[in-house]
């Protein structure tokens, strides 16, 4: 599909869209619909955008740049031309609770790992509470992964969830903490990156979608579980109130979040925040 990376300017050719659709569409894979732009302020505002209008259940944009992409905390996440990937989906899962969507990017992390062994298996790469990716011994930031509810009408409800994959991109353009998967020796170009994540994130979220959103019954939960590098680690929360916990980071209950048992207290659910990985040796 591309001829592959350039390590020099580290970017690979556009992406073919006409290959992708026949790799990831209907009969040979599960998606309905994708495109592919130049460039776009965000794919997650553009297919929110298409969701209003009707797009149909399991769509897919990419862009082959973002210049003004949203990642959790409003924080940006932006890309250039051949570097990245940086795509949403659309899914309208209907049966499922609305109390259960909130597994849909924990999921897409999930995802995300088993597309990254599948393509580059010498890659080490593990996920931080919810759904980062942390690639490599020192574990840097590779990507980031954004839910947002759709509108109620233009086809019922839905969730567009965008991925930001930092692909080839150098590392002198990347702030600190984070990496790319070239980096740590990612041959794979960006398509065949897209066609395994699209591969892995079709048949997690329909195995999920059949059970009803019960992440426990799907085997998504004890999945997410075993690629965690949070559970069992020291950590401090960061949460949206300002407030913070430091404790050790246990397990994850059956909505998805976070139990972690403070140094002083007692075991708290945290259901959103930042967290960060302390050494046995850091303060809070």
């Amino acid at each position: 599909m591309t001829t592959g990376t350039n390590p020099d300017e580290g970017t690979d050719e556009p992406l073919d869209v006409y290959a992708l659709r026949t790799a990831v569409l209907r009969p040979a894979g599960g998606w309905t619909a994708l495109e592919v732009v130049a460039s776009t302020g965000s794919t997650n505002a553009d297919l929110l955008a298409e969701a209003g209008r009707g797009a149909p259940d399991r769509s897919v944009l990419i862009a082959e740049a973002q210049v003004r992409g949203r990642g959790r905390l409003d924080r940006t996440w932006t890309s250039r031309p051949g570097a990245a990937v940086t795509m949403s989906v659309l899914w309208r899962p209907e049966g499922v609770p609305a109390d259960r969507l909130g597994w849909l990017p924990m999921l897409a992390g999930v995802a995300l790992v088993d597309a990254i062994s599948e393509v580059g298996p010498g890659v080490e790469a593990v996920l931080k509470w919810p759904n980062d990716l942390l690639v490599g011994p020192s574990r840097g930031k590779a990507a980031g992964i954004l839910a947002e509810m759709t509108a109620v009408s233009g086809g019922g409800p839905g969730v567009v969830l965008g991925i930001g994959l930092n692909v080839a991109t150098p590392a002198h353009e990347l702030p600190w903490g984070a990496t790319s998967l070239a980096a740590h020796g990612l041959g794979a170009t960006r398509a065949e990156v897209v066609v395994a994540l699209l591969g892995h994130l079709y048949l997690r979220e329909a195995q999920w979608r059949d059970a009803g959103g019960d992440a426990d019954a799907c085997g998504l939960r004890s999945d997410y579980r075993s690629r965690c590098a949070s559970l069992g680690s020291r950590v401090r929360v960061e949460r949206p109130g300002g407030d913070q916990i430091v404790g050790t980071a246990e397990d994850v209950d059956p909505q998805g979040r976070l139990l972690v048992h403070p140094e002083d207290g007692e075991r708290v659910a945290v259901a959103a925040g930042d967290i960060v990985h302390l050494r046995p040796a850091d303060g809070p």
